[in-house]
């Protein structure tokens, strides 16, 4: 147990991956900042997403994590920090060989396996409250209280605070297919969207390009700001949007901590995982009526039914009457 009265020097945090995960560390990272003002807190995270958080004022130190390498100079520059409690919210093989370095208190995030296995596969409920990640990383620090701000991101690069009123990004992209709206449905909400008067930007990284360019051709008008990663960019443009309209992805999350309003359209993932958006001006297109559903907590290649009812009953025209709510 984390006593909270006592004074910690130096911890780590570990979140290796993905995007959203690490994003929704930040609550965490925050309002233990808050609580411990003297404190350093260093991180460790995959290397591709060693930059996300480089200028967040409350990390110090953020060191990069290699799945495919010996990671001994990692192990080393960790054992010269000296820490007092490590606290890793992946726990995982990869997390566990870092832990195993260090001389120190460690806490670990206790995954819901079975509730989740359960809940995919046989469809028995067993969650008796709907928490958000976050939440549940903050229950790994015992009396540790989250403050009331949702994920955020910081930026090197100044963003005009003056918004593009009639400019909606589109972010089409996502690690899995079940979690995926239909390319057609995004051509079809695009083309209603400049019918309407707005003007449609697509946006995504390196994974994201073929799918952008794909609904960017389809809807005359449109511009394709999708680039090869450079998330610094990404966040400028989904900045200067006064609405994303996105799957559940990480750039859902980035939305969020940049406080920009999302509209996200879940498929094979349900509210029990905890991957809602937290804490923002946010609305949940979902297909509630599926017995199929959740058919995976993470995402799946393929609809395991063939009919892929959970994305494909959510029609273009349900998500411009979000908008029109929204905005």
């Amino acid at each position: 147990m984390l006593i909270l009265n006592k004074i910690y020097s130096r911890i780590l945090f570990i979140r290796l991956s993905s995007l959203g995960d690490l994003i929704l560390t930040t609550p965490v990272i925050r309002s233990f900042a808050n609580s411990f003002p003297e404190c350093e807190i260093d991180l460790v995270t995959q290397d591709i997403f060693s930059n996300i958080l480089d200028y967040n004022p409350h990390v110090n130190k953020i060191f990069p994590f290699r799945k495919r390498n010996i990671n001994q100079q990692l192990f080393e520059k960790l054992k010269k920090r000296k820490y007092d409690l490590v606290i890793d919210l992946q726990n995982n093989n990869y997390s566990r060989k870092i832990c195993k370095q260090l001389d120190c208190q460690i806490l670990r995030f206790n995954k819901p396996h079975i509730k989740k296995f359960l809940l995919v596969n046989t469809k028995v409920n067993l969650y008796s409250s709907i928490k958000q990640i976050p939440e549940m990383y903050g229950e790994v620090i015992d009396q540790l209280r989250l403050d009331s701000k949702g994920p955020e991101l910081f930026q090197a690069r100044e963003v005009s605070p003056e918004k593009d009123p009639q400019v909606i990004s589109l972010c089409p992209g996502s690690k899995h297919f079940t979690k995926m709206w239909p390319a057609e449905y995004f051509i079809e909400l695009g083309n209603e969207l400049i019918n309407m008067g707005f003007g449609v930007k697509l946006v995504g990284g390196k994974d994201d390009r073929t799918i952008c360019a794909e609904i960017s051709k389809g809807v005359l008008g449109s511009i394709d700001v999708s680039n090869d990663n450079d998330f610094e960019q990404i966040c400028v443009e989904l900045k200067k949007s006064p609405l994303v309209i996105c799957n559940d992805s990480g750039l859902m999350h980035t939305a969020t901590a940049l406080d920009v309003p999302v509209i996200s359209i879940f498929g094979s993932t349900v509210e029990e995982f905890g991957f809602f958006p937290y804490k923002s001006r946010n609305l949940v297109l979902e297909n509630k009526g599926l017995s199929c559903r959740p058919c995976s907590h993470i995402g799946r290649n393929r609809c395991p039914k063939k009919h892929f009812k959970c994305m494909r009953e959510i029609k273009p025209q349900m998500v411009i009457e979000a908008l029109t709510k929204m905005m």
